[in-house]
């Protein structure tokens, strides 16, 4: 995915959400489809789908629109989904048990291949399909699984000291579920996911204040 380096974040959340509705399309076997048709089924903005392809190449055809099984390959392509990414998670309690089973974790571009833990009681066990190994086994962990990507589910206390051993470790990418803000570094990519907040979020919502 090195043309999407230099891509907003904003802008890949849209083409993954593109994806999935040219997938929909395939499996309804269409084979072309306008920008404004994409827009109109799937309640999206014909201009911004627009923009946004236009950054990776030209692929409309004037009077004839997208051609949807090439436009689907070229940005599977350009998410870097052609090909498998190994998984590891760090802390292997009720969340990171529950993702090592998410089927979004494991198609055929994800796998989780190993999950890492500090307690006793849950290493050298299976857990969410995947075997747990002993955090101080991390750098040996990454190096046997060629893993590329960790989540990140430890409680705020333990998540910058795992940080670092993932940094360390050759991680190219962390996933932190943990509830506390971290800063990218060393050329690792780093994306919170903070549940709390989203949460909170959707309670002011509900009730905002006057």
């Amino acid at each position: 995915m090195s043309e999407s380096h230099n891509t907003s974040t904003a802008t890949l959340n849209r083409l993954s959400v593109y994806l999935r509705c040219l997938r929909e399309l395939q499996r309804e076997q269409l084979d072309t489809i306008s920008s404004q048709g994409l827009a109109t089924r799937f309640h999206l903005s014909s201009t911004q789908i627009r923009k946004d392809l236009a950054q990776f190449g030209d692929f409309g055809i004037r009077g004839v629109g997208y051609q949807i099984d090439p436009l689907a390959n070229r940005l599977h392509q350009l998410l870097g989904l052609d090909r498998k990414h190994p998984i590891i998670i760090v802390g292997m309690g009720n969340l990171g048990t529950a993702l090592a089973g998410y089927i979004g974790f494991n198609d055929d571009s994800f796998e989780v291949v190993a999950g890492v833990d500090c307690d006793p009681s849950k290493i050298d066990r299976r857990r969410g399909g995947v075997d747990v190994r002993d955090m101080s086994d991390l750098e040996a962990v990454v190096k046997e699984t060629r893993a590329e990507i960790a989540v990140l589910t430890v409680p705020a206390a333990a998540a910058v000291d795992c940080y670092e051993s993932l940094i360390k470790a050759g991680i190219r990418s962390v996933l932190n579920f943990a509830p506390v803000p971290l800063q990218e570094k060393g050329g690792l990519r780093l994306k919170q996911v903070d549940l709390r907040t989203y949460l909170e979020e959707s309670t002011f919502l509900l009730d905002p204040p006057s």
